[in-house]
């Protein structure tokens, strides 16, 4: 009798990683539910009530400047302290053209989860508030070059709109009932569109992982990693932050660090870029299930993420230069 484990035939390995993946997929459906729905449901009433009048109006200014509407801040701030999904459950309810779809999601891409990403960034080797000035910085700077450089018919978005004209604080019965339709359509038709997505991407990492591909896919990044101005060491930790993105990959990145596998330097210079450019694959699809071209939203962070290592390697460079001569 053979002492080795028994290995299960191609098709019957695939077969248990959907079997797998269907429980993990209703959790996270269930999950975006309870964000998605209330907090859209929310973003509605505060346009038939008439708040949202007066919020479009306060952040108008700013929000121009990047060239986008006053409630265009409501995704924003939802990114920054819920997560992706709330952020897209409120783009649901706004009026945006193609090119404005595009500079917010690449904002809320940079800037969502914020407080939880840069608390595992910190775990990982960098300074939290060095990470949270980085990620605020880097997600209006985004934006702004953005609205210059994206053109102005391009992508397609047609989310549900409820009417914003009215200036009286007080609940709209007409605009409730005329929105609640239009809302809960809309609504539904979002959350299975990610459910199929967020399903497909997770069934993919278990088949990556059930067949060794990762850690192969790691060695070929690694030729990668000296253009990013990043340690070979770090192609691992970096496949995982671009497909199951910082928050879910946290285990494995810490890890990493703790055991020695990644020096503290190259985790931090490892964080600079994770901190721009993470979860390529899921929350990016996400939003390109809105409308949004894949590149606009994707290559950007990633050539950002690359300028951003290589300027904070300047940085040091010139600071251990400096140090050199006052020592001397």
């Amino acid at each position: 009798m053979s002492d080795k484990p028994e290995i299960l035939p191609f098709w019957l390995r695939v077969l248990k990683c959907a079997r797998d993946n269907i429980k993990p997929a209703l959790s996270v459906i269930g999950f975006l539910l309870r964000i998605m729905l209330p907090v859209s449901f929310a973003v509605m009433l505060l346009k038939t009530s008439g708040v949202l009048f007066y919020v479009s109006r306060f952040m108008n200014p700013l929000m121009s400047f990047l060239g986008l509407p006053g409630e265009a801040a409501l995704a924003y701030i939802s990114a920054i302290f819920i997560n992706i999904y709330s952020a897209i459950a409120v783009i649901e309810t706004l009026s945006l053209t193609g090119k404005q779809l595009i500079i917010l999601a690449t904002m809320c891409l940079i800037a969502h989860n914020f407080f939880v990403e840069c608390v595992v960034l910190k775990k990982a080797g960098s300074s939290f508030r060095k990470m949270v000035v980085l990620r605020l910085f880097n997600s209006l700077l985004a934006g702004l070059v953005m609205s210059f450089i994206v053109p102005g018919q391009i992508g397609s978005f047609a989310g549900f709109a409820a009417k914003t004209t009215n200036p009286h604080i007080g609940l709209n019965l007409a605009l409730f009932l005329e929105g609640l339709g239009p809302w809960f359509r809309d609504s539904v038709f979002l959350v299975l569109q990610i459910f199929l997505i967020v399903f497909a991407v997770m069934f993919l990492q278990r088949l990556l992982a059930e067949f060794g591909l990762i850690k192969r896919l790691s060695r070929i990044a690694a030729v990668l990693m000296g253009f990013l101005g990043l340690s070979a060491d770090t192609a691992y930790v970096w496949l995982i932050a671009n497909t199951v993105g910082v928050a879910y990959g946290a285990g494995v990145i810490i890890d990493e660090v703790r055991e020695g596998s990644l020096s503290r330097v190259d985790a931090d210079l490892f964080n600079h870029h994770a901190a721009i450019s993470h979860s390529q694959i899921e929350d990016t699809v996400l939003f390109v299930s809105l409308g949004a071209p894949y590149l606009w939203i994707a290559l950007p962070r990633f050539i950002l993420a690359i300028i951003v290592v290589w300027v904070e390697r300047a940085r040091r460079a010139i600071f251990r230069s400096s140090f050199r001569v006052k020592i001397v």
